[in-house]
């Protein structure tokens, strides 16, 4: 019985839901009040003359003396990594070379034993081989350090 009365309920409310959205009363319209005077629109000003000197400013050339920067005496290397094993130097030397970067593959010896560097240059200047370095770092080799060239 009792769930009954709540089905007869809930048809209720839904057809209540329903006829109150087809009767909706009419929207609002915007009143204008009669205006007891004409609007009267004033003219926008003249426009602001342009101050001379932005003419002026706009035409000016400046110069700046920049002191040559001095030349340097030393010239830089790139060794990008030192191994025990030639194979392992010559798969990072390969690595560089995707990147269109050439590089060597040096030899060296010493109280610790044979080591094989990898390694890039000269540049005369630190930029160029900066340059190179980012180059490097974007295309996943990392640890490249640079140094004074002394290789004889």
């Amino acid at each position: 019985m009792l769930l009954l009365i709540a089905i007869i309920a809930f048809v209720t409310l839904l057809y209540k839901i329903n006829n109150s959205a087809t009767k909706r009363a009419p929207l609002p319209t915007a009143v204008v009040p009669a205006a007891s005077k004409p609007v009267t629109l004033k003219p926008l000003p003249k426009q602001p003359k342009v101050p001379a000197y932005i003419e002026e400013l706009e035409n000016k050339q400046v110069k700046v003396k920049v002191p040559k920067q001095k030349e340097s005496t030393h010239q830089y290397q790139m060794q990008c990594a030192s191994f025990r094993n030639r194979d392992d130097a010559d798969k990072l030397k390969a690595q560089i070379a995707f990147t269109g970067l050439s590089s060597q593959v040096r030899r060296s010896e010493g109280k610790n034993g044979v080591w094989y560097r990898v390694v890039l240059g000269p540049y005369k200047t630190r930029r160029s081989a900066d340059s190179d370095r980012h180059l490097l770092q974007r295309n996943g080799i990392n640890g490249c350090q640079l140094w004074y060239w002394n290789w004889k």
